[in-house]
């Protein structure tokens, strides 16, 4: 596949996913890794690629959100995020791109199905233990597959009072995530120079995401939204599994 293609794909991908998690608070790194895989020299850099877009993404909103964050509700899954996060990216070390992007697809369509049939039938405490539970399958799936959102929404969703809490919440929680596993990923090598050349043209796709999500956040069915997003994951894990 031609540079140029690689660079307008990503940017593309990039506006969507950014666009997706601005409407519905989650959903960028699920977007990205449908596709990341497939265009970047080797998985750990994919993770790479789409962690820095995904700082950017929950950037602005958690900063214009800041006053809603409740800390006791965030710190405790947090920590225990980056703390599992960090021995998740050591693994991806440890497994061959072609087995993890076989994976990633059988992840992608077990999460779609979750939120197509169970989205909102399942119940969650927002005590302490579900905070840890949550932050550990977190950690996992952000670790090796870049896309930690959906235990932790699971949680946010159950504890927040509000759609401004749980916006900031969210945010701040794949903002420090992303930060922390950006660092691991640089330890181990996935940081290079052909991620940071992606980045530069993925984040003008994050931006103009950002921006068009701000503008129609009030107007746009976000159950619709999502139901194509889901949808899509399912059709991108199947082709996952089939092509890799």
């Amino acid at each position: 596949m031609a540079e140029t293609t690689i660079i307008i794909l990503i940017a593309a991908a990039a506006m969507v996913a950014s666009f997706t998690q601005r409407v519905s608070g989650f959903g960028f790194g699920i977007f990205m890794m449908t596709l990341l895989p497939h265009v970047m020299p080797s998985y750990g850099e994919a993770t790479a690629l789409s962690g820095l877009l995904a700082i950017v993404t929950a950037l602005l909103p958690a900063v214009a959100m800041r006053k809603h964050v409740n800390m006791k509700k965030l710190w405790p899954i947090l920590l225990t995020f980056i703390v599992v996060s960090f021995f998740a990216v050591f693994l991806v070390t440890k497994v061959d791109s072609h087995s993890m992007k076989r994976i990633l697809g059988a992840i992608l369509i077990a999460v779609s199905i979750y939120f197509f049939f169970f989205s909102g039938k399942i119940k969650v405490r927002p005590n302490m233990p579900t905070q840890i539970s949550m932050g550990t399958i977190s950690g996992m799936m952000g670790g090796l597959f870049g896309m930690q959102g959906p235990p932790a929404v699971i949680y946010f969703i159950e504890c927040c009072e509000s759609k401004e809490e749980y916006i900031a919440l969210t945010q701040w929680y794949f903002l420090i995530g992303n930060i922390m596993m950006t660092f691991f990923r640089a330890q181990h090598g996935f940081v290079t120079a052909t991620v940071g050349k992606s980045f530069a043209f993925g984040v003008i796709g994050v931006l103009a995401g950002l921006w068009l999500g701000s503008k129609v956040f009030e107007k746009i069915n976000g159950k619709t939204l999502r139901m194509v997003v889901y949808g899509y994951m399912a059709i991108a894990g199947i082709v996952a599994l089939v092509v890799s």
